[in-house]
């Protein structure tokens, strides 16, 4: 009997407890987990319900999506020019080089341990020899005067090393010293290189650079300025229903929800739409850029917006499409007008 008794008491122990673990898991409006998917449900009703209000209106909605994604586009096709320059200035930079006129004393020999010790330079990435008939089978077929130097007893072509530097358009500095010290070596004669034109195609980048810059903060403002004008109209046209939503109790962030992710779907589409704008321009421009590269001799290719950008592209205009409706609703919100629920 006692054990029974032991037992009873055991059992009535673990239901108290449970009851207790259970009133301290429980929550306002129901348990935890149930209060979770409900948030849950909230938000995927207000998605999708945003969404069909977007559907339902077409003729609007395609008007503000248009205007949205070519301003996106604008912004995207910058960069991706931005890139393509930069690209092509480094096959600019592929084809600078210093070149070293050795001393008419030199011979061949000396000139490639010349060579080969310039090429153990950290600075430079590849060297070149040019010996004195290669120079001379070069200026017969360039120049124009090729029965000019056949008339001469002796070629008066001296030996010639093309250096081509790493990174010279970055560090001008570093293209001087290395300048200067081929300039001091014994076997050299004359360096060439022109440094003006670096100087010139560096500032003509940065300008670029600057501009597209401020024009992308400007077509940011833009972007902004129309997704929180186009929420504050569908704000206007539904002030009955958050009129009423308010008199029965709904939170602020509950009227909200929807508008905030209408700006999101606004931003989301627009530049989607962006994307598929730029990449058909480029695609457009790919064959006639290739072909004028091809006609003086080069390889370049038109980048495009990589995975990487298409998902910064995307992510950056959803949540610029969030903050404009999220400014609009805070100012709406805790407005006088909306206050005495005129607004």
């Amino acid at each position: 009997m006692n054990y029974r008794k032991k037992n009873q008491t055991r059992n009535k122990v673990k239901e108290s407890s449970l009851k207790q673990t259970k009133r301290q898991t429980k929550v306002a409006g129901g348990y935890f987990i149930d209060k979770l998917h409900a948030y849950r449900d909230q938000h995927a009703h207000a998605l999708f319900s945003s969404l069909g209000r977007i559907v339902a209106a077409p003729f609007n909605s395609i008007m503000t999506i248009s205007v949205l994604a070519i301003a996106i586009s604008f912004v995207s096709g910058f960069y991706v020019l931005e890139l393509n320059i930069q690209e092509l200035a480094g096959h600019i930079e592929a084809n600078n080089q210093i070149s070293l006129f050795l001393r008419d004393d030199v011979s061949e020999t000396h000139a490639n341990k010349l060579a080969e010790s310039i090429r153990q330079n950290s600075n430079v990435q590849s060297v070149k020899l040019i010996t004195k008939d290669e120079a001379a089978k070069e200026f017969q077929t360039y120049s124009g005067f090729g029965s000019a130097i056949n008339e001469l007893e002796k070629n008066p072509l001296p030996i010639v090393l093309q250096v081509l530097p790493k990174k010279s358009l970055d560090k001008k500095q570093d293209l001087e010293d290395l300048q200067k010290e081929f300039q001091q070596s014994s076997e050299v004669d004359v360096v060439q290189m022109d440094l003006q034109w670096i100087e010139r195609l560096q500032s003509i980048i940065n300008v670029f650079e600057l501009f597209a810059d401020i024009l992308n903060i400007l077509l940011g403002a833009a972007v902004l300025l129309i997704i929180g004008n186009t929420v504050r109209l569908e704000l206007h046209n539904r002030r009955d229903e958050v009129i009423i939503e308010k008199l029965v109790g709904a939170t602020n962030s509950f009227i909200q929800r929807p508008f905030l992710y209408a700006g999101f779907w606004i931003g989301f589409i627009s530049s989607i739409s962006a994307w598929f704008i730029v990449t058909v321009l480029m695609l457009i421009l790919r064959h006639s850029v290739e072909k004028l590269s091809s006609l003086y001799g080069g390889s370049f290719h038109l980048l495009f917006l990589t995975l990487t950008d298409t998902l910064a592209l995307i992510t950056i205009s959803s949540l610029l499409g969030v903050l404009a409706s999220w400014v609009v609703l805070s100012y709406q919100m805790h407005s006088t007008k909306l206050k005495q629920k005129n607004f």
